[in-house]
């Protein structure tokens, strides 16, 4: 008997290894927003933000192939590319940020921000939201409550409840809403302080995106900004998915809630698919990590991962794609709005630039979150053509986050495709949690 794909993939890579829909999708091509499988059947990928500038991009191709057959070496030789790179991402951000260390990956990136708290206070101590993720190194995988490490956690890590819009704090929207963030984290920091550990470091994604993107305005941090501040932490933005102009009005997702940060991680959608990462941070908060801690890392910044995530940054730019997230973002709303009104299931629409969903309930009133009827969707959404997906803390949210080159045309398909899916999904009062997507 032949040999499955799927079961030649255990075989070789282990039981348990992920995959999204129930049907699972053997992808063979991309290019742009369009996907093809092994059967030749194209899909429209709503939902990917690696290929940030689109599947395949021929300039950063270019980029690579031409680098890749230049030379590639590490950065314990010297060469231009890693010192190009920083100059201009850094210039995206505000005049405080003016060094970049290069990694791999948002895990590697995200580990390394908390050893630069730990250097800039001393402490160890860090505080995240119950259903974040911010990677999967030993340190960092702590931090995600929604899925325990073996053993339990480190007394080091506490935890606050994430934002909800829908659902605030405290049970009322704005101010309130704010003020019952910033009192959880303060009473974590005093909790912290009591322990050897002490308070270093509060981590958060500016978007909340694996929260589920509530819809929070300029300024809503700024009670938990002030509290963190005046207890001498270290405030870690992790822009892994709302940075790189995708939320349209703004180039990275701090900028967009109005604050700044002392450390910034960035990481999948920079080299548009190569495995790229960084950490961001002020001059002294460098040199402070780089005294502390021995860091060297074989592939960060590398001439060909350099070269694949400057054609990235300079395509972003070139292109308009910011302008293009706001314009085509606002006008998915929109449409994502005018569905609402025909489908009761949709509680709420949400979003900024081009990361936007909606929040499916089995009742308006009551917001009882529909998690298998949400599952049943991104499935049926699957089996017409249209790649997306579903996360949020009852796991009922799903989650539109296309490549940067979306249009209004691809909009209108994803529409359409789900408001027949909608119509045709039979909702059901079942609300277990599903399991975790990868972000």
């Amino acid at each position: 008997m032949t040999e499955t794909l799927e079961a030649r993939r255990a075989r070789l890579l282990g039981p348990n290894m992920s995959t999204f829909y129930e049907d699972p999708v053997h992808l063979v091509r991309g290019q742009g927003v369009w996907l093809w499988d092994a059967q030749g059947r194209k899909y429209l990928d709503c939902y990917n933000n690696v290929p940030h500038v689109g599947h395949c991009h021929p300039k950063v191709v270019q980029a690579i192939a031409q680098q890749a057959a230049t030379l590639n070496t590490h950065t314990r030789y010297m060469h231009e590319g890693i010192l190009d790179y920083v100059e201009a991402l850094t210039a995206t951000f505000g005049p405080s940020f003016d060094t970049a260390l290069m990694c791999c990956t948002g895990s590697e990136a995200n580990d390394v921000a908390l050893r630069m708290a730990q250097a800039l206070t001393g402490k160890t101590g860090v505080i995240a939201t119950d259903h974040t993720y911010h990677g999967n190194t030993t340190a960092v995988h702590q931090l995600s409550r929604s899925n325990p490490p073996p053993g339990g956690y480190w007394d080091s890590v506490a935890f606050v409840p994430a934002p909800d819009s829908y659902r605030p704090l405290g049970g009322q929207a704005g101010l309130p809403h704010a003020q019952a963030f910033a009192n959880a984290v303060a009473q974590q920091i005093a909790h912290l302080e009591t322990t050897p550990h002490g308070f270093s470091a509060l981590i958060l994604c500016p978007f909340f995106a694996n929260e589920g993107f509530p819809d929070l305005p300029a300024g809503w941090l700024d009670p938990t900004i002030e509290v963190v501040r005046r207890a001498g932490g270290v405030i870690i933005a992790d822009e892994v998915q709302p940075g790189f102009g995708r939320l349209g009005s703004h180039f990275w997702g701090h900028e967009k809630i109005g604050f700044t940060p002392d450390i910034v991680t960035i990481g999948k959608p920079m080299a548009n698919g190569h495995p790229v990462a960084a950490v961001v941070a002020p001059r002294d908060t460098m040199y402070a990590f780089r005294e502390n801690f021995r860091y060297f890392n074989t592939f960060g910044g590398n001439p060909v991962s350099c070269a694949a995530a400057m054609a990235t940054l300079q395509v972003v730019q070139d292109e308009g794609l910011q302008a293009n997230a706001q314009a085509v973002g606002a006008y998915a709303k929109s449409c994502l709005q005018e569905l609402a009104a025909r489908h009761d299931s949709i509680g709420d629409v949400r979003g900024a630039g081009l990361f936007f969903g909606v929040e499916l309930v089995t009742d308006r009133t009551s917001k009882t979150p529909a998690a298998d009827y949400t599952k049943a969707v991104a499935n049926g959404m699957r089996q017409r053509g249209v790649l997306l997906n579903f996360l949020g803390k009852h796991k009922n949210v799903l989650k539109m986050r296309p490549p940067m080159v979306f249009s209004r045309e691809n909009v209108d398909q994803m529409i359409a495709a789900l408001d027949a899916v909608l119509a045709e999904t039979a909702p059901q009062n079942l609300h277990a949690p599903m399991g975790d997507l990868a972000t």
